[in-house]
């Protein structure tokens, strides 16, 4: 890799690719050359605002080729780029804005009935607009070094409130070119990136990634199978990662088999599970030469694990596959000890993928990373003797969403500010569209009745749609060991979370 900072690899994508595709945005074709213009521009105008080195810039819209500006015209500035998922509501953002100390806000126009500007308040924006079309005079380059912040990207946890990762330029590119490598990421592919921008794998296995092999990036706002379909189609697409919901949507869409898919020949995904029949699906019906699963989380820059090209049906859906080059992954005991193949502990990881930390949180950091540089996931795995992992159970209680990670401890802070709720208890149930979704187990207040419906709506005006419970049980307690802790496994139980309705 000859590159070590994201603006030296847009300059550099811009004079090794030229005239290719670089974005295909709707009508708009953009090719790597103009593309390094624009980020020369978009970076002019951060500094214009007033952006300095290490400040950070939140962008705050869905796929576009403006976000892409905009995100690597504030990187290319010197800031850090701190993105804000395309659901949240105004106050999910406006502590992620104001934790993070955001000099500037980028905002796409209204967007899936959010007015994002309006919700950014009297905090410094700017239209995603501004930063791709206005013109600003030429500044100097600011010097950007590999070991400086690039982003900052927030996730919840068992606390409910999000924490910042920060990851560095020489991390994010040496993680997604090994990334590009074992998947096979080559010069010419045309990759349809579903995954949300402001997710660490939209962002960095999507666009970062393209950047280092001249892949054209597709971006799509929002995910529709009819129009997913006409893109692949169009565009000729070959690379389309995602959730393994998102392969089995488009299985089953109504004509899927009578579209020309010709075209498809890598898939990357990832889940605890991944059927076999689904597979072996993607390559029969779907022609993906390749089909490859992953294990990863934000604070591991969002790699860890990872097939290979070679490997069987049977490891690629039942195993997230082996560390990545150089990095190293145990599977421990609750006193840190390494457990044989076989034995179920929490996975640690060690290597140059582990974050510099979380923002401003030296104890979250500290109990993230222990002495030795071994990063505690919290989720739960088993290794084989060939060092393939499968993740078996989550420790942090997280479930995930058609792709969308949802984090319990957040969801059940904003049921506890209902005047009604006693105390609640949120788990993960099946679902056939979207793999998981929440259900709610809540106590009421004594004296106080509340209705299910009462409480979805509830959430649903205070949280990204995809955190809100899809049903709530009214319950008289919820199960407890002797310590007092809740028995999510109990919760987690098939005979309570089989229904989809809502509890009264």
């Amino acid at each position: 890799m000859s590159v070590d900072t994201i603006p030296a690899l847009v300059e550099h994508a811009g004079r090794t690719f030229g005239d290719a595709e670089a974005v295909v945005d709707g009508e708009r074709r953009v090719s790597f050359g103009e593309l390094a213009e624009m980020v020369r521009r978009a970076a002019a105008g951060c500094t214009a605002a007033g952006v300095k080195r290490g400040d950070r810039v939140a962008v705050w819209g869905p796929n576009s080729l403006e976000w892409l500006v905009a995100a690597l015209g504030a990187v290319s500035a010197g800031a850090a780029l701190v993105p804000l998922n395309t659901r949240f509501k105004a106050d999910e953002a406006g502590y992620i804005l104001d934790k993070s100390g955001a000099a500037l806000t980028f905002v796409a126009p209204p967007f899936l009935g959010n007015d994002y500007r309006a919700m950014v308040g009297d905090r410094r924006s700017m239209l995603l607009d501004e930063a791709l079309w206005t013109s600003y005079d030429d500044a100097p380059p600011v010097p950007v070094e590999p070991d400086d912040t690039s982003d900052i990207i927030f996730t919840s946890g068992t606390t409910g409130r999000p924490k910042g990762v920060m990851t560095s330029h020489a991390q994010t590119l040496r993680v997604f070119d090994t990334w590009a490598d074992v998947v096979g990421l080559a010069q010419g592919d045309r990759y349809l990136v579903v995954n949300p921008f402001f997710h660490t794998f939209g962002y960095k296995a999507g666009i970062i990634a393209c950047l280092l092999r001249g892949a054209t990036i597709v971006p799509q706002p929002v995910f529709d199978v009819p129009t997913t379909l006409d893109l692949i189609e169009r565009e000729r697409i070959t690379v389309l990662p995602g959730p393994p919901p998102l392969y089995q949507w488009i299985l089953d869409a109504p004509g899927c088999a009578h579209r020309d898919l010709s075209s498809l020949r890598l898939a990357v995904t990832g889940a605890a599970v991944v059927p076999v029949a689904l597979v072996e699906r993607m390559r029969s019906e779907l022609t993906f030469a390749t089909v490859l699963t992953a294990y990863g989380l934000t604070e591991s820059t969002g790699t860890v694990t990872m097939c290979r090209r070679d490997d069987d049906p049977v490891t690629i859906a039942t195993t997230s596959g082996r560390a990545i080059p150089d990095t190293e992954v145990r599977v421990v005991d609750g006193d840190g000890r390494p457990l044989a193949a076989g034995e179920p502990g929490e996975v640690v990881v060690r290597g140059y993928n582990v974050m510099q930390g979380y923002f401003e949180d030296p104890d979250a950091t500290a109990l993230a990373i222990d002495a030795d540089g071994w990063l505690h996931t919290g989720d739960i795995g088993v290794l084989d003797a060939a060092g393939n992992l499968r993740i078996t159970d989550r420790l942090k209680d997280m479930y995930v969403v058609g792709g969308f990670n949802a984090y319990p401890a957040e969801i059940e802070q904003v049921l506890a500010t209902h005047p009604a709720v006693a105390e609640s208890a949120v788990v993960g149930m099946p679902d056939e569209r979207l793999g998981e979704v929440g259900k709610a187990f809540v106590v009421a207040r004594p004296g106080i009745a509340v209705e299910g419906h009462e409480l979805i709506e509830w959430c649903r005006e205070r949280m990204a749609n995809y955190k809100v419970p899809r049903a709530v049980e009214i319950v008289d307690v919820l199960p407890r060991n002797a310590s007092g802790k809740v028995l999510k496994v109990e919760l987690r139980a098939p005979a309570r979370v089989t229904s989809s309705g809502v509890g009264g």
